[in-house]
């Protein structure tokens, strides 16, 4: 097959990129660069077995509508894996125009390409944040718990899934076979077992990444905010899922998709860490000790956030191998430690 893969230069996407050339598909990845790394997708160019014409790269964004449509046409795409987006929760709610503009908007124009070049199946990359703040009774979360979704990177995530359902109801209507399917990501971690690759923001949000450079001498210490949960240790419990078993279930679905499919799924482990296990998990990995400081609670923390991630067991035979969260460290600290500096090491 040949799959398009958007923001494929970014974390999970050159991941996902790593593993479709690994299985011996063609590749063309599009990213604006904006936060994705060239570097990432020359050094997959560079793994050994990749054919000289089994990946291409495209620098643009997924808006310009002319330029995707010729790249589907161009280069005979008959997949889409769409991974960019804007996805800073915080950051939302500041600038939710800008949010829907790229992820809600970004989202339709690549569709309306893919509808002009004939492009029928679609993977999309959705969110947790579309589940909002559920209530106790509602943890483990299942794929049919009401969607509430508590800022604009949620809300423009749960926008593109109601599109994707319209868009494919219109086109079974009309008899063609589009089909799609809606992957909602818990807590993402890990990186390519190897360290050819892996995870690289600015800024970096994210628990364990900022963990990793506080170990690395990189930040001054690590905060946990809020110690008072209704939790075994008082911290944030969450669903941590290794960036290569989410690439996997990419794949079975990709692999299982039927005409006029319409799936949706939680992606997770199924159970929680908290923060102050992460924190213990990441000292006994990396054998460093760094300060951790205590500090209030952020607002629109809730206490225990996991999934119920059996459907796509049941239905497709996936099953997260990675699940003790020490391995998990284990290979984002490899990567971390090879590029203390990220893709500039």
């Amino acid at each position: 097959m040949t799959i398009l893969v958007t923001g494929g230069a970014g974390y999970i996407g050159s991941h996902a990129v790593q593993r479709l050339l690994n299985d011996g598909h063609r590749v063309v990845v599009l990213d604006n660069l904006d936060r994705g790394h060239r570097e990432a997708v020359d050094a997959l160019r560079g793994m050994e077995g990749v054919g000289a014409d089994q990946l291409s790269f495209e620098a643009g964004d997924i808006a310009d509508g002319g330029l995707v449509g010729a790249l589907m046409r161009d280069h005979g795409v008959d997949t889409v894996m769409h991974f960019a987006a804007l996805a800073y929760v915080g950051e939302s709610v500041h600038e939710p125009l800008r949010y829907h503009r790229v992820n809600t908007a970004g989202a339709i124009s690549l569709l309306e390409a893919a509808d002009g070049a004939g492009v029928s199946r679609f993977i999309f990359s959705s969110t947790c944040a579309t589940y909002g703040e559920p209530g106790a009774d509602e943890i483990p979360i299942h794929e049919g718990v009401v969607q509430r979704p508590i800022n604009p990177y949620g809300a423009s995530k749960l926008a593109v899934e109601r599109v994707l359902a319209d868009y494919s109801a219109k086109q079974r209507a009309d008899g063609k076979a589009f089909s799609y399917a809606a992957l909602r990501y818990f807590n993402v971690a890990g990186s390519d077992p190897t360290g050819l690759i892996g995870e690289d923001h600015d800024p970096e949000t994210h628990l364990i990444p900022v963990i990793l450079q506080a170990a690395l001498g990189k930040r001054d210490g690590v905060t946990i905010f809020g110690t008072d949960y209704a939790t075994e240790d008082g911290t944030c419990v969450r669903d941590y899922i290794h960036v290569c078993d989410l690439v996997d279930a990419h794949v079975a679905v990709m692999n299982a998709l039927e005409p006029g499919d319409a799936r949706l799924y939680n992606l997770g482990i199924g159970r929680g860490y908290s923060v102050r296990e992460i924190i213990d998990a990441a000292k006994r990995v990396t054998r460093k000790e760094f300060p951790v400081r205590e500090g209030e609670r952020r607002a629109g923390d809730p206490p225990v956030l996991y999934a119920e991630a059996g459907k796509i067991g049941r239905e497709l035979g996936w099953k997260a191998k990675y699940t003790d969260i020490d391995e998990i460290i284990a290979t984002a600290w490899r990567w971390f430690e090879k590029h203390p500096d990220g893709y500039a090491s």
